[in-house]
């Protein structure tokens, strides 16, 4: 990591509007602020938008590359992504040019294990179907349900999977304890967290994992060996009747397989706020009463937002500072 000496003054340039307050403390550096627009700009706008920044705070949707850094100009020096993800930068390419990157871990935890669990339980229990029945005005001409109708499936003491063991998979593993579950993890190494109380888990292959699991939350990030991780290969392994639930990265999971999966009813549902070519759906998607989406909103609760424009503008200020960012991405 090659720092550089402190700013005299510096432009701080967000690429979109952000959540909580835009303020970056640096002293003895002037600081100007360039807020984001509130609606996503095209790459040419995006490009002009961040000329003569010398740090960008950017968003998990923004490419940062060789030509995203030529236009912003040779006087950037910092990258501040709004996410704990940074497939969207090339590390390698900001290592050569010395423009340090920064990310908001830990931000993103609680509101994504959430996120994770408010799919499991409306996959579980059938919420989207139940809410347009409610909505549609045919409850009215059903009458009341009988003892049978619209049964869900039940979650104490199934098993729980959870892929990739980093802090997200172990808040959403942690939340599954009041459910008496098993839990069963898949990392590359071992995470002595899952194993010990209260959780008591075990570390699995991924075929074993899916073999086993009623449950099954994916929370890798996504590089070269996770694309298409969950392809057609493991949904052939995965148990009948689990449920499959997305809060990391659309392209971790191969979409058509899993449509496939579900249409052959391989699965009890599936929960995804993350797609493989995001915004689209893929259109099956949409029209699966047992398929509960969501917008790519996992850390979206009011008060870790803020923290994740808190975290990005600590970050942008130690750079600034000629320092290290206190939450760096490394390549």
């Amino acid at each position: 990591m090659t720092l550089r000496p402190p700013l005299k003054s510096a432009l701080v340039v967000a690429t979109r509007e952000v959540p909580g307050v835009l303020k970056v403390d640096a002293p003895g550096v002037h600081i100007t602020l360039k807020s984001g627009p509130t609606e996503r700009l095209d790459r040419a706008g995006l490009l002009q938008h961040v000329r003569g920044a010398d740090v960008v705070i950017s968003m998990y949707s923004d490419k940062v590359d060789a030509e995203f850094l030529d236009a912003a100009g040779p006087q950037i020096r910092g990258v501040c992504n709004l996410a704990v993800g940074y497939e969207n930068i090339d590390l390698a390419e900001c290592a050569r040019r010395g423009v340090l990157v920064g990310n908001t871990p830990d931000a993103v935890t609680e509101g994504t294990a959430d996120m994770a669990w408010l799919l499991i339980l409306a996959t579980a229990r059938r919420l989207i179907e139940a809410d347009r029945f409610a909505r549609s005005g045919e409850w009215a001409k059903h009458g009341p349900l009988s003892m049978a109708e619209f049964l869900g499936l039940d979650l104490t003491g199934k098993t729980l999977l959870v892929i990739g063991a980093g802090r997200i998979g172990y808040a959403t593993a942690l939340r599954s304890v009041g459910w008496g579950m098993e839990v069963l993890y898949v990392a590359r190494t071992q995470h002595l967290e899952f194993e010990m109380a209260p959780l008591a888990g075990s570390r699995v292959s991924l075929l074993d994992g899916l073999e086993r699991a009623d449950v099954v939350s994916i929370h890798t990030p996504l590089n070269s060996e996770t694309r298409h991780l969950i392809g057609r290969d493991a949904l052939a392994k995965i148990k009948r009747g689990a449920i499959l639930v997305n809060t990391s990265r659309g392209p971790v999971v191969d979409e058509q397989a899993l449509v496939d999966a579900l249409k052959e009813k391989r699965l009890w549902g599936a929960g995804l706020d993350v797609f493989e070519r995001e915004p689209e759906i893929h259109p099956e998607l949409k029209t699966m009463t047992n398929v509960t989406l969501s917008p790519h909103i996992g850390s979206a609760a009011a008060r870790f937002r803020a923290v994740m424009t808190q975290f990005a503008c600590e970050n942008a200020a130690a750079i600034l500072l000629g320092k290290a960012p206190p939450h760096p991405v490394h390549l």
